[in-house]
């Protein structure tokens, strides 16, 4: 590369655009320091060996081969502005050749937290209800409208899942005064302890918590681990709050269970996205629904952009990234999340 040459940037961050990942200050920052190249995800082969041979960073989380990254002998980083980390580039050759693998899925814990949250409050107070009863004129006043109504403050709640959404969770909930048990059978016990957090196992999490919000991220361990057996482990009435990944649960189960009156639940995930009209969870009482928009504010997009930017800029100068959360070499490949599709 002359001296002087803008390093070669290939963008491919579909679903997501420039556009939306940046603000336009931040886009013409990105524009004036890097050459950057739109390229189909499903095709960076095909970008040429001109291109590839000078690729310095890859803003996406495109397929690669082996034979791809062979070409690529520049390549420092692939910086993933999707937060899912799926298993379609061999990590192992990535790793031995000191290629960052980086995600910015971060930007979404906070908005999470928050939305997960309001669906707790909304729960042990029945505000979508009691607003539906009002607008169609039969609703209940003062305590009669109250019956099922508990408070959020002093509960006992479970975390299952302690990465960076719940840590965020955990911060939300702490002016409530919640007992909070934590499963996490990757974070060490002195880690949680530091968060204020009570190291639980999986039965003592559902078995002693009034609410239990999920927030693991799926893997080749845990796929489908919440099933009938788990939710006949909860305390009657209790809530299950789903804001991860659905293919974490059994969702027919967890729907058996919600009809059953047993537990009341929440989700922000489904099975298959977007839903179909007919399927049977539309309608299922006592479950309250939210289209996977918890963490789909612009501002979340627009720090990715920063992230991105910050990070090139410390590798610019041979420094790691730092902004960014980077994929572990023990644990990337375990990791079975689908890509998202809609924004």
């Amino acid at each position: 590369m002359a001296a002087g040459q803008k390093k070669l940037v290939i963008s491919a961050p579909e679903p997501r655009t420039l556009d939306l990942i940046f603000t336009p200050q931040a886009r013409q920052i990105l524009d004036e320091r890097y050459d950057v190249i739109e390229a189909d995800p499903n095709d960076i082969a095909g970008l040429g060996d001109a291109v590839l041979q000078e690729a310095r960073y890859i803003v996406g989380q495109p397929p690669l081969s082996r034979e791809t990254l062979d070409r690529m002998p520049k390549l420092r980083a692939i910086l993933n502005v999707e937060s899912n980390l799926i298993n379609n580039m061999p990590y192992e050759v990535l790793f031995k050749r000191g290629i960052h693998v980086v995600t910015t899925g971060q930007v979404f814990a906070e908005p999470v937290a928050e939305l997960g949250l309001a669906m707790a409050l909304n729960i042990a107070r029945g505000i979508v209800d009691a607003d539906v009863d009002f607008r169609e004129g039969r609703e209940l006043w003062g305590g009669d409208g109250n019956a099922r109504a508990r408070l959020l403050s002093g509960a006992d709640v479970g975390i299952i899942g302690f990465g960076d959404l719940g840590k965020a969770l955990n911060r939300v909930l702490t002016g409530f005064r919640t007992t909070t048990r934590v499963f996490d059978p990757w974070m060490p016990a002195s880690i949680l302890r530091e968060h204020g957090v009570i190291p639980a196992s999986l039965d003592d999490v559902l078995s002693n918590s009034d609410f239990i919000f999920v927030v693991a991220a799926v893997t080749s361990e845990n796929e489908g681990f919440l099933g009938a057996k788990a939710f006949a482990r909860m305390r009657d009435g209790a809530a299950f709050i789903l804001l991860s990944r659905a293919n974490v649960v059994n969702f027919d189960d967890l729907m058996a269970a919600v009809a059953s009156r047993r537990i009341v639940a929440a989700s922000d995930v489904y099975p298959q996205e977007p839903l179909p009209l007919d399927h049977p969870v539309r309608k299922l009482k006592g479950f309250l629904r939210s289209a996977h928009r918890a963490g789909a504010l612009d501002s979340a997009f627009k720090k990715m952009g920063d992230m991105v930017l910050e990070d090139m800029d410390l590798m610019d100068r041979d420094l790691p990234p730092m902004r960014c959360k980077r994929a572990e070499r023990e644990t990337v490949s375990r990791m079975r999340s689908r890509p998202v599709t809609v924004n």
